[in-house]
């Protein structure tokens, strides 16, 4: 969530951030209502000062001997009476003004970060790096992609889980769901081994939970919510482990915190755009490991740095050739203020496809869910980070796509093989 002290002092700040990323905002009201939330916060303020100071006077007049009952002190409370009854009505209508700020700010996006390069639209993002070489047919070679690959070797099944759930689904079987549970376990164990933490947090988070990451009111159309209940699926991981700390103030010498979690995911974007309508890279449930990094301000460029080099050592440890793009100004996630999406190459498609989304949020999850440093005497706000470390599914994908042979096995790396028990998936 944006500053509430911006928007009072400097909105043309925002108006001009948050035209980067292509919006057009009129702040004249909101300004003049975050202007009158000031103005009452001041007058409360003033007015229990002098509140104070009667109850103070009242406690000295009574120890110097004056008559508890006695004209002078009744009158200092008569007067204290009727601070604490203004008092009362300021309160009403600073949390009426807060109110009303708050569910206008939580609608607005991140800031970019000043290094962001601006763009209006996914085409201007820029490339940064490539990694490994892409596997391209050779003559006479036809590459399958993945979802052909995993039908022909009985990975998977599609129409068996349309009956179970609905569309979007997908069931794995034998030598698919072995892979995907090697494919967790892999991950887990490399991000443990780089100092991570592994946590396994509650699948159902509550309303309070998706609006401190920044997922609520946004994108409550894209979530699968319990109607019973405050509860909803988390569509990530970064969900349930922003709120692990959620209202607390965390000892400056106890961060960097860094967090790796395994959870389902559910979208009901998945389905939307008429994309990927087979195999495995967009569905309603899917499994991935997030890393999740709490941060002193100092330590986050560096911190966004190493996240994104975290996630790239899965795909080079799986030898898959990927590469990395920084997101334009446009492109950029809700809750981002920087974000480098890894491509990894599908060879069976001819493209590069996102595995993993590593963003830096600075302080605006922070100020949502209320997570702050002590540092010395003083208070600041922590600063966030997340990375897919990978999506397992399209982790999957890939491994079909790259490891796909000539005698239809597919060849799997030799990082997963201890995990995975074999060096190959064949049809048996």
């Amino acid at each position: 969530m944006l500053d509430q002290r911006l928007l009072r002092d400097n909105p043309e700040r925002i108006v001009s951030q948050l035209g980067r990323r292509g919006m057009t905002l009129d702040l004249t009201g909101l300004q003049l209502v975050a202007q009158q939330a000031r103005t009452l916060e001041e007058q409360r303020s003033s007015l229990q000062a002098e509140g104070n100071r009667i109850g103070k006077e009242v406690g000295s007049l009574i120890k110097g001997g004056a008559a508890p009952n006695g004209p002078e002190v009744q009158g200092l409370r008569e007067q204290g009476n009727r601070i604490k009854q203004q008092v009362a009505v300021l309160e009403e209508e600073e949390k009426g003004l807060d109110a009303k700020l708050r569910e206008q700010l939580l609608g607005l996006p991140n800031l970019p970060a000043a290094e962001v390069p601006d763009g209006r639209s996914e085409a201007d993002n820029v490339e940064v790096k490539r990694w490994g070489n892409p596997r391209q047919a050779a003559a006479g070679e036809t590459l399958e992609e993945h979802w052909q690959i995993a039908e022909r070797l009985g990975l998977l099944e599609t129409e068996r889980s349309v009956r179970i759930a609905q569309s979007r689904f997908v069931t794995l079987l034998g030598q698919g769901a072995r892979l995907e549970r090697a494919l967790i376990n892999f991950m887990l164990d490399l991000h443990g081994g780089k100092g991570y933490r592994e946590v396994l947090p509650p699948i159902l988070v509550n309303s309070a939970s998706l609006t401190g990451s920044g997922q609520l009111p946004k994108f409550a159309e894209e979530s699968f919510r319990c109607a019973d209940d405050d509860l909803w699926l988390t569509p990530t991981a970064e969900v349930p482990v922003t709120s692990l700390h959620r209202g607390e103030v965390i000892p400056a010498d106890q961060l960097p915190l860094k967090y790796v979690a395994f959870t389902p995911c559910f979208r009901r974007e998945a389905g939307s755009y008429g994309r990927d309508t087979r195999g495995l890279i967009r569905l309603h449930q899917f499994n991935k490991v997030e890393l999740y990094w709490f941060v002193h301000p100092e330590q986050s460029a560096e911190a966004h740095r190493q996240i994104t080099a975290d996630a790239e050592a899965v795909l080079e440890a799986l030898e898959l050739p990927y590469r990395t793009i920084e997101l334009c100004s446009a492109d950029l996630g809700f809750s981002a203020a920087r974000t480098y999406d890894l491509e990894v190459w599908l060879p069976g498609a001819g493209a590069y496809r996102e595995i993993s989304s590593c963003s830096t949020c600075g302080d605006f999850q922070a100020r949502r869910s209320a997570i702050r440093l002590k540092e010395g005497k003083g208070t600041q706000l922590v600063h966030t980070l997340n990375g897919s470390g990978l999506a397992v599914g399209r982790t999957m994908a890939a491994l079909l796509e790259n490891g796909q042979q000539a005698d239809g096995t597919v060849r799997l790396p030799a990082a997963l093989v201890p995990y995975f028990g074999a060096e190959r998936l064949d049809a048996a």
